[in-house]
């Protein structure tokens, strides 16, 4: 099984490169709103160095973590917005520090547990591979909400390879999360890569299919882009089924933007 080293090298490059976003923008345009009802771009960020501060706690201390899940089972539906909130309203230059300070020891502190270790978390425990995976896909979406904030693209990478897969991973518990038995059968998905190589899941031979953009998956997966606009298309009805549910994040099933 690989080791966290080479999807922690894509965490760091994803957070550094939507800090070089924000890292210039003046005061006022931190409180610019985004795409997410209610969330300006401080929220944003807000969110991720909470989430980032909780999951060293996770890997680092299991007693503070295990209190922290109990003040999120004391209010499920507000603890992530009131975290956001509370953080969001620091001077913007005390919130970028506080997330580069909480970032960095993350990734160190994932990069030193065992590969057989598991970290607990708000759902099943996971390696720390997988947590840096989920992490890279918050900051991907998140990055993105406020890239659409400030009205420019930023560019597709080899990093979505590891957001695709946690969407592709994901399919069974995005029916589960939305009272749908899971079809019992594996799908093949494949989707082209920014670079126009094809990224591929499942048995070629499968009846249940799933083409398009990588991009445009993680849009949908995420949730950041309405299936309707995106370059995604499915082979069964079961493929059908899900992509009008997928989900790469943990919780209940939202909206979308």
């Amino acid at each position: 099984m690989a080791g966290p080293g080479p999807i922690v090298a894509n965490l760091r490059a994803e957070s550094d490169g939507l800090d070089a976003l924000v890292a210039p923008l003046r005061q006022d345009q931190w409180a610019l709103p985004t795409p997410a009802p209610g969330w300006t771009i401080a929220h944003q960020i807000a969110h991720l160095l909470w989430t980032d501060r909780v999951a060293l706690t996770a890997v680092t201390d299991a007693a503070a973590f295990a209190a922290a899940l109990e003040a999120a089972a004391a209010d499920p539906d507000g603890f992530v917005d009131a975290g956001a909130a509370e953080l969001a309203a620091l001077p913007p230059s005390e919130l970028l520090s506080e997330w580069r300070v909480y970032r960095a020891r993350l990734h160190e502190a994932l990069l030193a547990v065992p590969q057989e270790r598991k970290v607990p978390w708000f759902g099943p425990p996971m390696s720390a591979a997988s947590m840096a995976t989920a992490r890279l896909m918050e900051s991907w979406a998140h990055g993105l909400d406020v890239a659409d904030a400030l009205g420019v693209t930023r560019p597709a990478t080899p990093r979505l390879r590891s957001i695709a897969h946690l969407g592709v991973r994901t399919r069974d518990y995005a029916f589960f999360v939305h009272n749908q038995a899971a079809p019992a059968e594996p799908f093949r998905v494949e989707l082209r890569a920014p670079d126009g190589d094809i990224w591929s899941w499942g048995p070629p031979d499968a009846a249940q299919r799933v083409t398009g953009a990588a991009l445009d998956f993680c849009f949908l997966v995420t949730q950041r882009r309405p299936l309707g606009e995106l370059d995604i298309t499915a082979e069964g009805a079961d493929a059908r089924r899900w992509l009008q549910i997928a989900q790469a994040f943990a919780g209940p099933p939202g909206a979308g933007r």
